[in-house]
């Protein structure tokens, strides 16, 4: 049951349409959670991106250890080779990596951060920016997993770039 319910970001894998964007705005969700529980973070870097670093390992994990029975379970509803949309916690996993390194100091900054990173991730894991685009290639719980890292890690660099040399 702890497998089915990490793999599918709590059961939101298992939307019907958009399965991935209902796993990273759950992780945004439980972000913002994260922000009212750790209170305001003025520096970089803080205590958030201490909560993204576990939440990242700890579903990274989930998603490679687990990866082969979710392609098993839910291979007839794979949008592609491999990779069943039902399984969410890679981007949950992604959306985190997204997140790290921002200074959250009033609630107003910490939706716009939220709201920038869930657009720039679901933009990068869409275009699937090379390597992204041959990472997914391998094989079972790790191809599942790495295309949304580097989607992760692009939405990153992206969203540093706006807020500390445009915003």
């Amino acid at each position: 049951m702890i497998r089915k319910w990490a793999i599918t970001g709590f059961g939101l894998g298992l939307a019907p349409v958009a399965s991935g964007t209902f796993g990273s705005a759950g992780a945004c969700a439980i972000s913002l959670a994260a922000w009212f529980i750790v209170g305001p973070t003025t520096t970089v870097p803080n205590m958030l991106d201490a909560v993204w670093v576990v939440l990242l390992l700890l579903w990274s994990v989930a998603c490679v250890v687990w990866g082969p029975w979710a392609i098993a379970e839910y291979a007839n509803k794979a949008r592609k080779q491999g990779d069943p949309g039902a399984v969410v916690a890679d981007e949950f996993a992604g959306q985190w990596i997204a997140l790290i390194g921002f200074a959250m100091p009033t609630l107003q900054q910490a939706l716009i951060v939220l709201a920038m990173q869930f657009f720039l991730f679901r933009l990068f894991d869409v275009l699937k920016v090379c390597p992204a685009n041959k990472l997914e290639k391998l094989p079972a719980g790790w191809g599942i997993l790495t295309d949304d890292l580097a989607a992760g890690v692009y939405a990153n660099v992206v969203g540093q770039l706006i807020l500390r040399f445009i915003l």
